[in-house]
């Protein structure tokens, strides 16, 4: 087989953690494969910080980040930024993470080049096309041009099956994000940060940024969180503030000024994966959290309406709990108050792998070319 040149893509921090583990697994089959990383830049200053944990240096930079774009901005620039790479580069295949706009618009620019795709986190669905938004759009869209599909559980496997994708084409690995805390974990970490978590309080990971969110569910939230942390003296926040403009005002305006809350700027995966280490619970709308947390034997309160991330639910793992001012704080104080819900929660078994799931992909990718 010849060397076959594989194109990875991604644009934002979330997707960087992810993909990062599988990078590192194509890298180490370079006699195989040659791998070239093209970042978009989504988010610019969060992605430089995860390629400098796992120390990868991209082989393009679209760069496409610019101040108060849109959507449709982001998908143009991306698709013509790539169309020209494509196109002198020639790639064997195209990886794409999940989600994103930066995901749809690589898949998308792949297929008009008929360049085969591979989906990693293929198959997460709630089914209602506006929430999240725009992820569920992207994801299915994803699905309906892709030619191998990576999908984390049985359950996602089932969610393609059921939409008609072929059973041949459908791997589950796990969940990258499980491969990329076993590296962070080894790594040693200092930080003041990690300092100011004593020991004697219970830290809530508090972190929300998603659009459907803007506006009064996320003060309901923090006014929830506040009336927690002035209930509860033993309890303390610390939460990594998206750069979403709106996300800061609220932050600032709603969680400020509170001695037992404390508001960071996004933190380096590496640091972020210890301070979650030694959270009691972890308050989040992020999708990746819902993977992550229970890894570290963490219960997550889910601040949306629904989640893609049912295994979570069915492994007890996880609560969705929604924005509504009394349920948020409800639910806050149900973990702190009660040790036997708190244990039933913690202690339940994660559904999202092994930390092989980079090796397996890689493993798939190999079968692919060696049989095509």
């Amino acid at each position: 087989m010849d060397r076959k040149k594989i194109a990875v893509i991604f644009g934002t921090r979330p997707e960087a953690i992810k993909m990062s583990p599988v990078i590192k697994e194509l890298e180490k089959n370079s006699n195989i494969f040659e791998t070239q990383v093209i970042v978009t830049a989504q988010h610019r200053e969060m992605l430089d910080q995860v390629l400098k944990v796992f120390e990868i240096e991209p082989t393009y930079d679209l760069d496409v980040m610019k101040k108060n774009q849109s959507l449709s901005d982001i998908t143009i620039n991306v698709m013509k930024g790539l169309e020209e790479i494509f196109l002198k580069e020639l790639p064997d295949m195209v990886l794409v993470h999940g989600d994103t706009t930066t995901s749809f618009a690589a898949a998308l620019a792949a297929y008009y080049q008929q360049i085969p795709i591979g989906h990693v986190e293929a198959g997460l669905r709630t089914y209602d096309k506006y929430f999240p938004f725009p992820e569920e759009a992207n994801r299915q869209l994803i699905d309906n041009i892709a030619d191998m599909f990576f999908v984390p559980t049985e359950l996602t496997k089932k969610n393609l099956l059921n939409e008609n994708k072929p059973e041949a084409k459908i791997y589950v690995t796990g969940n990258t994000a499980i491969d990329a805390i076993a590296h962070t974990k080894t790594l040693e970490v200092k930080h003041p940060l990690l300092d100011k978590m004593t020991a004697d309080k219970k830290w809530i990971l508090l972190t929300m940024h998603r659009r459907e969110n803007h506006g009064e569910p996320m003060k309901n939230v923090f006014r929830a969180v506040r009336e927690i942390i002035d209930e509860h003296e033993d309890a303390a926040v610390v939460m990594p503030v998206h750069l979403s403009p709106v996300v800061q005002g609220i932050a600032k305006e709603l969680l400020e000024d509170h001695d037992r809350i404390l508001l960071v700027e996004p933190l380096e995966v590496d640091l972020f994966h210890k301070v979650m280490s030694r959270a009691y619970l972890v308050l989040t709308d992020s999708g990746g959290l819902q993977e992550e947390a229970p890894a570290f034997d963490i219960p997550v309160l889910v601040l949306r309406d629904k989640t893609e991330r049912p295994e979570g639910l069915e492994a007890g793992t996880l609560k969705v709990i929604g924005t509504e001012q009394g349920m948020v704080f409800q639910s806050i104080n149900d973990l702190l108050n009660n040790q036997k819900l708190y244990d039933k929660m913690s202690k339940a078994a994660n559904p999202y792998g092994d930390g092989t799931a980079s090796r397996k992909i890689v493993k798939k990718i190999h079968d692919y070319f060696s049989n095509n």
